[in-house]
């Protein structure tokens, strides 16, 4: 009999990849839904030997045992987060996980560039104005990215690709990363604790993970470290910013402009159609109106490129977890 896979939330972009990776692997049945996985949907799984998976909901303990009473302990991430799972319970049910750690370092840190330059050149602003009829230059003057202190908090395979970008455009770049890599080290680019970096940067970007010990790491009291008229922007998760201290630097001028892909409470509200709705988050709303603040929700990741990553790699994974073989990017449960 042959083996099967079973894929939850899969989207119509991310359809022909699916398709792809089945036509490729003729003896592995494979079939997806575009519900997502809860305890009731897990049923859809029956009788397959994994399951790749991606949402922003939780994976609750309800719903890793529905999945385990289908017989269904693999299960592989089409993406990299992996704190919406309930880990303690994953481990009872000797749940072996997998994720895809690099998918597209490119697409994250791109976005994160092309939206740092268009916060200081003030293109929102200036876009507006257009589509109003004014043609006038002033006072919406632009500020150059190869005039600025690039601060890069986090200098994983994202964070490197978003300095060569800045560099490119010949800005300044200094980093903080608990864990120095050894050529941007040797290369000078590392300051001593993140307060230098603050003091430094007229823009600092974000590119670390969600952690206990980065929740609110950017709050009223690292605000206050940073240089007046400095940029923020996060495009990693939206736990590492304080967003009413955000909004209150914002408020005074301290801080410029703010590129914000993600956000502390977005689940429920990103990827969702509020069109003739009444917008569920008040805060967000006055975000998304300001003129320098530049709102996307969470798509930096959303490329061709990255999405086809995502997929493949993830039914890769869980073809090795079903065989019984050691998989590619496993992931500690417990």
């Amino acid at each position: 009999m042959a083996q099967k896979i079973f894929a939850f939330s899969i989207r119509k972009d991310e359809e022909p990849y699916v398709k792809e990776w089945a036509n490729e692997h003729p003896d592995i049945d494979v079939d997806y839904t575009d519900k997502l996985l809860t305890p009731e949907t897990a049923a859809l799984a029956k009788g397959a030997d994994g399951v790749v998976v991606y949402q922003q909901l939780d994976y609750t303990p309800d719903t890793l045992q529905a999945l385990a009473d289908e017989g269904i302990t693999k299960m592989s991430l089409r993406n990299v987060g992996v704190d919406n799972i309930d880990m303690a319970k994953a481990k009872e049910l000797s749940f072996e996980i997998t994720n895809v750690p690099v998918y597209s370092p490119n697409a994250i840190a791109e976005h994160a560039a092309i939206q740092t330059a268009r916060i200081l050149r003030q293109t929102k602003v200036m876009d507006e104005k257009i589509a109003k009829g004014d043609l006038r230059w002033a006072p919406t003057i632009g500020h150059e990215v190869r005039d600025q202190v690039i601060g890069v908090v986090g200098t994983g395979h994202i964070g490197r690709v978003y300095m060569q970008i800045m560099e490119g455009y010949g800005a300044k770049v200094i980093a903080y990363d608990p864990f120095e890599n050894p050529e941007l080290k040797a290369k000078g680019y590392y300051v001593d604790n993140l307060d230098d970096l603050y003091r430094q940067a007229t823009v600092i970007s974000l590119h670390v993970p969600a952690t206990k010990e980065n929740y609110h790491m950017i709050n009223a009291d690292s605000i206050a470290k940073m240089r007046d008229g400095v940029t923020l922007v996060n495009c990693s998760r939206g736990a590492l910013v304080d967003t009413d201290a955000v909004i209150k630097a914002l408020d005074s001028g301290k801080i410029f402009g703010f590129v914000m892909d993600t956000y502390e409470n977005e689940v429920g509200i990103f990827n969702a159609d509020w069109e003739g709705k009444d917008f569920p988050d008040a805060r967000l709303n006055d975000l998304i109106h300001r003129p320098n603040v530049l709102v996307t929700p969470h798509t930096a990741f959303y490329t061709t490129h990255a999405v086809r990553n995502m997929v493949i790699k993830a039914f890769d994974n869980n073809l090795e977890l079903v065989k019984g073989e050691k998989a590619d990017t496993p992931v500690k449960v417990g």
